[in-house]
């Protein structure tokens, strides 16, 4: 493990050093802050609406920051033959995959914290109240959902190109949001010919709407019960488990 977290250490201190991961970062917390002088619809009006639109900015910039960053760990270290002295030292393949792997998630990780810390100041300041337990397990499932788009991201990158991998990765990621919670209906009224490939859809892919607790906490409901938020973190770290072994394999396979 110790030798998975160096690898790890170093990626996350190589995203660091680039500019796309602080474009992000500055881009998101310039579009929520300016959301701290909206006084529209009323206070109760106002604080829904920043949560609604803070919340959707957070995903938005944290799905783009997961993808993009973990798509071009491999890549870029193959492109310019530095994984070439990496492989030389004495770490397996498997070692090196889960490294960037993780490398990502955590990069991943500190960039969701920003956006979340400049989100609960902003409707802390507004509403008076800071953490909501629902707010807690939205970041947690948050947290989760990034490093199961990370692990996933990464197991593309070594079977696409990185325009493919970030193509594809983008539109599962952003499909699975927003039509998820429709995909049994589409089923049901398909006709049969397309009925098996939505139903392998529905059990192969990672059903990325469970993770998105937004509606909840913008309408300050009830946290989700215990049970179904342990099943979903588990659910969570089995997907990302099977990419992470996915992305060890196809990388051993590598030629280099």
């Amino acid at each position: 493990m110790g030798k998975i977290f160096a690898i790890a250490k170093l990626s996350v201190l190589e995203l660091f050093r680039k500019k796309d991961v602080y474009v992000a970062i500055v881009l998101a917390l310039v579009a929520i802050v300016p959301l701290a002088v909206v006084n529209a619809f009323g206070i109760e009006g106002a604080v829904r609406y920043i949560r609604e639109v803070a919340l959707l900015l957070v995903w938005g910039f944290s799905v783009i920051i997961c993808v993009t960053t973990s798509a071009r760990q491999i890549p870029n270290e193959t492109q310019r033959k530095t994984i070439l002295p990496l492989l030389a030292k004495p770490v397996s393949r498997a070692q090196i995959a889960l490294g960037k792997t993780l490398g990502s998630i955590i990069a991943s990780w500190g960039a969701l914290a920003m956006f979340y810390g400049c989100y609960i100041v902003i409707a802390g300041l507004k509403s008076g109240i800071w953490i909501e337990p629902v707010l807690l397990q939205s970041v947690i499932l948050h947290a989760c959902f990034a490093a199961l788009a990370c692990s996933m991201t990464v197991c593309g990158s070594l079977a696409l190109t990185p325009s493919a991998n970030i193509t594809a990765c983008l539109l599962i990621i952003a499909g699975g949001l927003l039509f998820g919670d429709h995909l049994p209906d589409l089923i049901n009224k398909a006709p049969g010919l397309f009925r098996p490939p939505l139903i392998g859809l529905e059990y192969v892919l990672p059903r990325f709407e469970l993770f998105d607790l937004r509606a909840r906490v913008i309408h300050s409901h009830a946290p989700v019960p215990a049970g179904v938020f342990l099943f979903i973190l588990l659910y969570g770290a089995a997907y990302s488990a099977v990419f992470m072994g996915l992305a060890a394999g196809l990388f051993k396979r590598k030629q280099y």
